[in-house]
């Protein structure tokens, strides 16, 4: 649902003049009677135009929350879009036995926002503990800096004045880098040749595939009877043609050529049979 944030509730100052005095904000109107009619609404066109009427009305509150969150990587406009959902959220689920309704509302738009920003903007999803500590860091960082010609806190600086231990500020800080990702392709700076950051990555050893190899053949081997693995050995360790094999046991070179292929066969399908066995148990 896309909403029309740029709409300002009709007849909105008169609201304001005859609000009760005392009111946190001026742009709390007074919708006390809208929500009662709302609460004894069935679902309807009339429900639907007093719900509209009270999303009008309670706008500009959302606006200016949504404005809190400015300068952070998201427009103004799709904050004001988060926020006008969250608007509409506190009012299909506000109870008004329960109190005023900005008492309500003003944490569930906030809470909608955060999350926004939680689960929509960042590149590397991190706990939620982090993300909290993050945005205590930086803004500790931003208290910190406000007078011309401060240096960079440091960690200890910035544990004082939030009372944070100094690992939890150097994981905020890690944490501010986690925002936003570097492409793989984006030149390193420094660099005349302009290598990218995929240029410093290593490449698979096929070396390992090998290792991997042996190590699903040795069962197979172990189970191969006495001649046959006497035949493997001396064809593929001992580097002896088939011929000559077959001189040294006595038996035909088609005999040998036989054995080594039915070996072979077997140890390849045990192989095969335990790296599946695997598989299914890490799947598991």
């Amino acid at each position: 649902m896309l909403i029309d944030t740029s709409a300002s509730a009709p007849g909105t100052q008169e609201t304001r003049t005859a609000a009760p005095s005392g009111r946190r904000h001026d742009d709390a109107p007074d919708t006390a009677d809208l929500f009662a009619r709302l609460a004894v609404l069935e679902d309807g066109p009339e429900r639907e135009a007093v719900r509209d009427e009270l999303v009008t009305a309670w706008l500009p509150m959302a606006h200016r929350i949504a404005g809190r969150f400015r300068d952070r990587g998201e427009s103004v406009e799709d904050l004001r879009q988060v926020a006008a959902l969250g608007l509409v959220k506190a009012i299909d689920r506000f109870d008004p036995e329960r109190g005023a309704f900005e008492s309500y509302a003003v944490p569930t738009i906030t809470g909608e926002v955060k999350r926004h920003f939680r689960d929509r903007m960042w590149a590397l999803r991190v706990p939620r503990r982090v993300q909290e500590l993050r945005n205590k860091v930086r803004v500790a960082r931003r208290d910190l800096i406000q007078t011309p010609g401060t240096p960079e806190p440091t960690a200890a600086d910035i544990a004082a004045h939030t009372g944070l231990t100094e690992d939890e500020v150097k994981t905020g800080l890690e944490a501010l880098e986690s925002f936003s990702t570097l492409s793989l392709d984006a030149e390193l700076s420094g660099d005349e040749d302009g290598y990218s950051l995929a240029d410093t990555l290593g490449s698979s050893d096929s070396s390992f595939d090998i290792v991997i190899d042996r190590e699903s053949a040795k069962e197979g081997l172990r189970h191969l009877p006495e001649r046959e693995r006497a035949i493997l050995y001396m064809r593929y360790f001992e580097d002896m043609t088939q011929s000559r094999i077959a001189d040294q046991l006595g038996i035909s070179q088609m005999h040998v050529s036989r054995l080594i292929s039915r070996s072979c066969a077997r140890v390849r399908a045990e192989a095969m049979g335990q790296r599946n066995t695997r598989r299914r148990n890490t799947s598991a």
